[in-house]
């Protein structure tokens, strides 16, 4: 195994932030800015997740946390941190992971800073799906629909048709990121519209429960909104990461991507498939937690200093985001609110900035 440079041109500057690295007949560019930001990400995740569950009406120090979690902790900290605590955490990290990642995928593929499950209407159809679950049977305590399901499920459901809708709609001999944008936003529009009509044909009870769902939050998430939550990010997440050649080439144009072999309509489908599929897992667990996905793509390819968003830094930042944002919510300020609050204080005015400043190099 051998680590060279990267072949240059004669007079070109030499690349030091990027290695090529050789095992055999395989070979990789290594980059340590692509290297370095997920492990810091990871470690600030850890860091943050383990004073979020410290912290509460019983405190307990990072030490005793961290312990506990490794299984040396005492009989009531286990309780607390593992029972109580945790399943709140880990369901604000995979969904913060899960958005993330999608994000990522979508901004690569429609080549558009834009592309957001927010903006391409996936999260209000899951929100639709669970309003109507809420208002259409009034029972708010346990969210129980047609056969037996229950609000997650018709969240799930909801982002499921949206996507399905967004992806039949956009779809002319292959998938065009502009025209994908266009199609999510008239989906959007449609979702909120539908939204709207539902509350005002609910009780201000029904009404009122329905509308801290749609805002995104991690209150009172068990272990049961966490694990199948786990297990759909373990079987999308590694084929998004497996994805990470095709979406190289697809960030370059449909004509490029032909010349380097790439079957477009095939890599095409399976890349929106799958953001579709994290988006509607994610917000059937914890709600449409906004912004996530169109903030933190962005802020990773710029701490990366590469052409396209990073999959797997993307999604650690959106579980630092989520993490960090509940955390806020819960001690600093003085009244607790729902995590999408505060992502989309945060979101909203990053959209008016990207918006400003697409207007102002689209004038010079």
């Amino acid at each position: 195994m051998s680590v060279t440079a990267p072949p240059r041109a004669p007079g070109t500057p030499p690349v030091r932030s990027g290695r090529t690295l050789r095992v055999g007949p395989v070979s990789a560019s290594l980059r340590w800015r692509e290297v370095a930001l997920p492990v810091v990400g990871f470690a600030a995740l850890v860091l943050v997740s383990a004073v979020s569950m410290g912290r509460g009406d019983f405190p307990i120090g990072v030490p005793d946390v961290l312990r506990t979690l490794v299984g040396l902790g005492e009989g009531p900290q286990e309780f607390i941190v593992l029972e109580l605590r945790a399943p709140r955490v880990v369901v604000g990290v995979l969904v913060g992971l899960a958005l993330g990642v999608a994000g990522a995928l979508f901004q690569t593929f429609a080549r558009n800073p834009l592309a957001s499950p927010d903006t391409l209407g996936l999260t209000t159809g899951a929100s639709a799906g669970a309003v109507a679950a809420i208002v259409l049977t009034g029972d708010t305590a346990t969210g129980a629909v047609l056969g037996g399901l229950g609000i997650p499920t018709a969240a799930l459901l909801g982002a499921a048709v949206a996507g399905l809708l967004l992806f039949a709609l956009a779809w002319r001999a292959g998938l065009d990121g502009y025209r994908l944008v266009l199609v999510g936003i008239a989906l959007w529009s449609v979702g909120n519209a539908l939204i709207d009509w539902l509350l005002t044909r609910a009780e201000i009870y029904d009404a009122t429960s329905a509308y801290v769902w749609i805002t995104g939050s991690l209150n009172s998430r068990t272990w049961d909104h966490a694990v199948p939550l786990a297990i759909a990010l373990a079987v999308l997440v590694p084929l998004a990461l497996a994805a990470s050649r095709v979406l190289a080439a697809l960030q370059f144009g449909d004509d490029t991507a032909r010349g380097l072999g790439v079957r477009l309509a095939g890599a095409q489908t399976a890349v929106v498939l799958l953001a579709v599929g994290l988006v509607a897992f994610a917000v059937s667990a914890a709600g449409p937690v906004t912004f996530v996905a169109l903030v933190v793509p962005q802020i990773a390819v710029r701490l990366t200093r590469g052409s396209r968003p990073p999959l797997l830094a993307s999604g650690l930042l959106g579980a630092l985001l989520v993490v960090s944002a509940d955390l806020v919510t819960r001690t600093v300020l003085p009244q607790a609110l729902p995590v999408g609050i505060l992502t989309a204080v945060i979101g909203a005015p990053y959209l008016l900035w990207l918006l400003v400043r697409g207007r102002r190099r689209s004038t010079l």
